[in-house]
């Protein structure tokens, strides 16, 4: 998310927060996906967050999971359908599936994200029984939500990626 932060020219610390608390609430919400990122919002505002961006952009991962987007105000109750509707929501709604992707392909390649290249993951891409979960139509959303090739999107992410390979155990 802060690589693509820093090609979009946007702010590289709120996209990078945003990429790691989305899916924070998932172990309390994974039965009960309309509640997911709905915890993590109620939470951040209990700990006195106010910033409406991060809220807009974490309960816009609920698209993904309900197809609906959340009001920043996000109750238990019925939720206003509708896509993600800026960079930094498009951005993660396609870069969540594609990062799983890309941990898949590190894996049948030794465990190595170093071993991990562009055209690997382009391989892998088309064949429907790997990483099947994965919602190719979700990342290649990058094309005409983000206006970056698919090609380019991966290099992106796979960079970024290689980058904090330790941190990420590959």
């Amino acid at each position: 998310m802060r690589a693509l932060a820093n090609h979009f020219k946007e702010d590289e610390e709120l996209w990078g927060i945003v990429g790691l608390l989305h899916d924070g609430d998932y172990e309390e919400t994974k039965n009960f996906p309309e509640l997911h990122t709905i915890k993590m919002v109620q939470w951040l505002k209990e700990d006195g967050e106010t910033n409406e961006d991060l809220f807009s952009a974490i309960l816009s991962h609920n698209y993904s999971h309900t197809g609906k987007n959340l009001p920043a105000d996000a109750t238990h109750q019925a939720l206003q359908a509708g896509p993600p509707k800026n960079n930094l929501e498009w951005s993660l709604y396609c870069c969540d599936e594609l990062t799983g992707f890309i941990i898949a392909v590190a894996l049948v390649k030794g465990r190595k994200i170093s071993n991990v290249t562009v055209d690997a993951v382009l391989k892998k891409f088309p064949q429907k029984k790997f990483a099947a979960a994965v919602s190719r139509e979700q990342i290649a959303a990058c094309e005409n939500k983000l206006n970056i090739s698919l090609t380019n999107f991966i290099d992106i992410a796979l960079t970024s990626m290689k980058n904090i390979s330790q941190d990420l155990g590959l």
